[in-house]
């Protein structure tokens, strides 16, 4: 179940996807979630003679520095969908988005910090968040990851959670335990936390769509919102976005960034392209 605001991901499994649709969701939601097949986006990365300005420098050094080709294929893809993602929502072409990453690996939108961005995958599936009202965080699972409820509940649930997830058959325990995993990725994601927030600090409802202390209280008053989504290929995804009050409406990048930034960027952009 899916509280009301949060976008449902949208396909785009290729540059000539119909990209307004990522602009609409921006200007309804404030955010946009997007989903494609990395192996969908291999045409492009193959064929693309401006993939190392596209890709930029760090990306294109990292992508280089990966042996395993499928993983060099992912990585590419990826970066790809981020770019085009992050062009459509700032009306601008995606090769003067410029992706770069604070410590711990989380990746931005250099020039406009006003658009949180995060980045899962998992498989075959790629997934990308944007949000112009605060941070964001989305995480994907294989719906038919089976988890062991005695294994992990202690490291996972809250004790609130705990006492609701036994008491349900183990086919149900399973899809929730996969539902509040993912969810919880998400929100400590959103956070820039990941793994360094111990899940059993927070929790959700059945419904898992609000944020609960670990004794089952509410903990936020609106200001997140969380969406858990089942994808045809058998994935589940989870978005977790922040509203900060504060809304960018106009994310057009001629709007957000003054014009010497932008000409620097473009120009930039040409050198790296000769």
């Amino acid at each position: 179940m899916t509280r009301p605001g949060i976008a449902a991901p949208l396909l785009m499994p290729g540059p000539d996807s119909p990209w307004s649709r990522v602009r609409q969701a921006m200007a309804w939601h404030g955010h946009a979630v997007v989903q494609a097949g990395w192996r969908d986006w291999l045409p492009a990365v193959f064929a693309d003679p401006e993939l190392r300005p596209l890709l930029g420098a760090r990306d294109w050094q990292r992508l280089r520095g990966l042996r395993d080709p499928e993983a060099r294929d992912r990585f590419a893809a990826s970066r790809l969908l981020v770019k085009y993602t992050a062009g459509a929502a700032l009306q601008t072409p995606p090769e003067t988005v410029e992706l770069a990453y604070k410590a711990g690996g989380r990746p931005y939108l250099r020039g406009c910090d006003q658009i949180e961005v995060s980045l899962s995958h998992t498989g075959d599936l790629l997934v990308v968040g944007l949000n112009r009202r605060g941070r964001v965080g989305v995480d994907t699972e294989r719906a038919d990851r089976r988890i062991q409820y005695s294994a992990i509940h202690r490291h996972l649930c809250t004790p609130d959670e705990r006492r609701r997830i036994a008491a349900l058959p183990e086919t149900e325990q399973q899809r929730q335990l996969l539902r509040t995993w993912t969810l919880k990725e998400a929100y400590t994601k959103a956070l820039g936390q990941g793994m360094r927030m111990g899940f059993t600090q927070f929790g959700f409802d059945t419904d898992a769509t609000c944020l609960l202390t670990p004794q089952g209280a509410p903990a936020s008053h609106g200001e997140w919102s969380f969406g858990t989504f089942e994808l045809p290929g058998g994935y589940l995804v989870a978005v977790a976005c922040h509203d900060t009050g504060l809304d960018q409406e106009d994310t057009a990048v001629g709007t957000m960034l003054d014009e010497g930034f932008l000409a620097e960027v473009v120009e930039l952009v040409g050198r790296a392209g000769r």
